[in-house]
């Protein structure tokens, strides 16, 4: 409000000065006289005034008029003037347009329509390193793979968008298959940009594939240096390395090597019970016993397993099921109601022929949590006190059917491995590999495996009614079928922790 009024006080001020000079000039006698090509020319004060100003007015269009002419001429030579940059900027507006129209098309999932705004956008921006990037991800969402790796070549003439050339080509190699030159392309881009997360991880997965070990351990060091990776997490993994390594060596004979490197695995990491078990054995066979016992001892206090059985049993190969069972009894105490530690315990007292304590042992795991293993074990028992055929047989089909028990099996594709593996066979994730029950499918496979316990279960409850049918004498006896096995005579296999 008071800006208002102040504004409307300086015009009335400035139009009372206009008139009062007005009035002034025309009161003024004399004027002015102006002499050119003989003519002559007579003006007031106030004329003579007004001459001047539109004089003066003149000349300033004239400047101006020559001003645009000069820049006309400017922008035709290419010089950077006042129109060039306008046009520039209109140029700017519709290139940023179109690529931000590319980027939502993109999004959306039009690759077709991205293609083509980029490429509208390039027309005015010209600036590839923010167009071919577009093009490139909308060809290869279009399946134009060839267009793609065109666009993604062109961007490593660019320092800048070297890397993002280098990955987008990487990616398209591993799609394709093509490991040996993604290996390449992947050790290129982390030469580039060694802290990225995803192109460590590559690399990585790469060189475990390749069994390049040593690279690998390099990697997995420079995730641990550049913090994208916890200090326990490179422990593990550098342990699972060592072990990979480990293994390759010893595959190629050089045992001492091996051994090294598979007591090193150990040191790194004591939980990774296949480090544990291949440095044991390594021990066992320098004649190390103790050595060997001790690092069974210490992963089988942190996870009980099969496999570190079998090695403990490996140390003390003649001994008799009797030593062996009382060689187990200080492992046996570490966890008594871990379940491998029962099916443990119920298989050396098998091989000892201790059959009412294998039953003890095993307790309710046959019913409670039957498995394979369980299953047979107990068929075993049932041998060894001299039940009826058809009752070992309900626990052997029983068991054909049961789930296999803990296995090897991947975390991230629950794929099952029939050993342990550094990267899971099927996905190639690395160190996914964990010991425990696969996750039953809800789908049966119409094999009629499901029947066998009620088939060969009815044959020990109809054998009494069929004695007493004969007794009678009316109708002549009814044999039932049975399934018979090849080995029915044989006793059942032990495990490889009985000796036998």
């Amino acid at each position: 409000m008071l800006w208002s009024i102040i504004k409307i006080a300086v015009f009335i001020a400035l139009v009372a000065a206009v008139t009062l000079g007005a009035s002034y000039l025309l009161e003024l006698e004399g004027g002015v006289r102006v002499v050119m090509a003989g003519v002559e020319i007579n003006l007031t004060p106030l004329k003579a005034v007004i001459a001047l100003a539109l004089m003066v007015l003149a000349i300033w269009l004239l400047m101006k008029i020559a001003g645009m002419l000069v820049a006309v001429l400017k922008f035709i030579n290419g010089d950077e003037t006042a129109l060039s940059r306008y046009f520039d900027r209109s140029r700017q507006e519709k290139g940023y347009r179109a690529l931000s129209e590319g980027m939502l098309a993109l999004a959306s999932g039009e690759g077709n329509l991205a293609m083509a705004k980029a490429a509208k956008a390039e027309k005015y921006l010209r600036k590839p390193a923010l167009t071919n990037l577009i093009t490139a991800q909308a060809a290869e969402m279009s399946g134009d793979r060839r267009k793609a790796e065109e666009v993604y070549k062109r961007l490593l003439q660019n320092d800048k968008t070297r890397f993002v050339g280098v990955h987008g080509i990487l990616r398209q190699k591993l799609a394709a298959g093509d490991t040996d030159t993604a290996l390449k392309l992947a050790q290129t881009a982390f030469a580039l940009k060694p802290r990225h997360a995803e192109v460590q991880d590559t690399l990585l997965q790469l060189q475990a594939e390749k069994h390049d070990w040593k690279g690998a351990r390099a990697t997995l060091g420079a995730k641990l240096k550049y913090g994208s990776l916890p200090r326990d997490v490179h422990k593990r993994r550098d342990a699972v390395l060592a072990l990979s390594e480990a293994r390759d060596v010893l595959d190629e004979g050089k045992t001492i090597e091996a051994r090294e490197a598979a007591i090193e695995a150990n040191r790194l990491s004591p939980d990774l019970i296949p480090a544990a078990v291949l440095a044991a054995r390594g021990y066992a066979e320098q004649g190390n016993k103790r050595n060997a016992l001790r690092v069974i001892n210490k992963a089988w206090l942190m996870h009980p397993h099969p496999d570190l059985a079998a090695a403990f049993a490996a140390i003390e190969p003649d001994e008799t099921p009797a030593q062996r069972l009382k060689r187990f009894a200080k492992l046996l105490k570490v966890h008594p109601d871990n379940r491998e530690t029962r099916l443990l315990e119920a298989e050396l007292n098998l091989a000892a022929e201790d059959f009412p304590a294998a039953r003890r042992a095993l307790g309710t795991l046959a019913e409670i949590e039957p498995d394979a293993r369980a299953l047979t074990i107990m068929a075993a028992i049932e041998r060894g006190e001299g039940a009826p055929d058809a009752v070992v047989k309900g626990w052997l089909a029983r068991a054909l059917s049961a789930p296999r028990g803990p296995q090897w099996v991947c975390d991230n594709c629950l794929h099952i491995h029939s050993e342990w593996a550094p990267a899971c066979e099927n996905c190639h994730s690395f160190d996914t590999l964990s010991w425990r029950s696969p996750p039953s499918s809800p789908i049966s496979a119409p094999t009629g495996l499901e029947m066998l316990p009620l088939i060969v279960g009815s044959v020990e409850d109809r054998s009494g009614d069929s004695a007493t049918e004969e007794d009678d004498g009316d109708e002549p006896p009814v044999v039932d079928a049975e399934f018979i096995t090849e080995d029915e005579d044989t006793d059942i296999p032990r495990q490889n922790v009985s000796g036998h």
